[in-house]
């Protein structure tokens, strides 16, 4: 059964991503914002499979009194997770985000950020299953 939610999810990379050069690179997942909408990262992501999975893409913060941030948790296929390094900015900039082995699934969390707190966070879970069950 989990063979199949991950080779459907793969099938529906493929499909989304347009081209088997552009899903070996990752796909497109969109914009992921603050509560607010005032900080925003443009996410894209390796797949499932990768050894090594990757959240990257641009984050932007659009507010004039606090900055953006980004962080990913990651699960892990053999149990556990892990944080990724913040990142932040208070313009914009690229950012990569990487795990330390294969993972089940991802949350991107972004918020703003100012006076070292962040506020108005909000989560973007990811998985292969919700990647399959994408319109076609």
């Amino acid at each position: 059964m989990k063979k199949r939610l991950i080779a459907a999810g793969l099938t529906a990379l493929a499909l989304a991503a347009g081209s088997p050069a552009q899903a070996a690179a990752g796909i497109h997942w969109g914009p992921v914002n603050s509560t607010n909408g005032r900080a925003q990262a443009d996410v894209r992501i390796t797949p499932f499979t990768a050894q090594t999975f990757v959240v990257y893409g641009k984050l932007r913060d659009r507010s004039p009194s606090h900055c953006a941030y980004i962080r990913a948790r990651f699960h892990y296929t053999g149990g556990g997770t892990g944080w990724s390094r913040a990142r932040t900015t208070c313009s914009a900039t690229s950012f990569r985000l990487g795990s330390d082995g294969q993972v089940k699934r991802v949350d991107v969390k972004v918020c703003l950020y100012a006076a070292r707190k962040t506020s108005r966070c909000y989560v973007e879970k990811i998985t292969p299953e919700i990647i399959a069950n994408w319109p076609q």
